[in-house]
């Protein structure tokens, strides 16, 4: 996640917007509509403001949000960028005290890449740290390759 120009002239804490907490949900809204309107203006704002100023051999891509950050990272990495989809199911999320919010969690933002994405890795993570191992191991592993 980036930063918004000045969370602190809204009165906001940046960092608990980062976390899973009920003050990051009063926000979540306005900061979800926020997002839309520089996305509109420029569909890289947030792709250009993650990695300004990073050089790396290998892009691992793991929290985009929409089709269009999927696209930029390939257009401006091609073949040294591997997307990776961390998914969990519903009773996995709901055990983690998700709750589902009309007009949030049925947004672009948090369903958009739901389906028609091919990433290059799905990873499983339904608090079986075993195979939550192994399957990140072979992530790892084929990085490695790679470089």
């Amino acid at each position: 996640p980036t930063e918004p120009p000045s969370p602190q002239e809204n009165g906001l804490d940046f960092q608990r917007l980062l976390d899973a907490s009920t003050y990051k949900e009063m926000f979540r809204q306005d900061m979800i509509r926020w997002g839309e309107e520089k996305r509109n203006t420029d569909p890289g704002f947030f792709c250009r403001a993650a990695v300004e100023g990073a050089l790396q051999p290998v892009w691992v891509v793991s929290d985009t949000r929409r089709l269009s950050d999927v696209e930029w990272f390939r257009d401006a990495y091609g073949d040294v960028v591997q997307t990776v989809r961390v998914v969990a199911t519903e009773e996995t999320r709901k055990r983690r005290n998700w709750v589902f919010v009309t007009g949030v969690d049925d947004a672009e933002s948090e369903c958009g890449l739901d389906q028609g994405v091919a990433f290059d890795w799905v990873i499983t993570n339904d608090g079986d740290k075993v195979a939550l191992g192994k399957q990140l191991e072979m992530l790892v592993q084929s990085l490695h390759r790679s470089l």
